[in-house]
């Protein structure tokens, strides 16, 4: 699988970088499993998935669930939850 992976506001912060592109390995089938993964990569990406539940995600501009599966995918956004006025 070869996916752009976008972060925004504190997570991009956090990592370092605004995307990149990733090939995670088989078993890696949802958003959560991507986050997981993410996070073992080193210390920056598992300070900017410490707290999982904080973070959202969007598959191709649609929000996504953790358990929201990754087949077909071509871009996963990872932000910090969005307030508005």
């Amino acid at each position: 699988m070869h996916l752009t992976v976008r972060y925004f506001a504190w997570v991009r912060e956090r990592i370092g970088r605004e995307a990149e592109e990733v090939h995670p390995p088989a078993d890696v089938h949802t958003v959560g499993d991507l986050a997981a993964w993410l996070a073992g990569r080193d210390e920056r990406y598992a300070y900017a998935f410490e707290n999982p539940k904080v973070v959202r995600a969007a598959i191709d501009r649609v929000h996504a669930k953790p358990d929201t599966p990754l087949a077909g995918a071509h871009e996963v956004a990872f932000f910090p939850p969005m307030t508005g006025g």
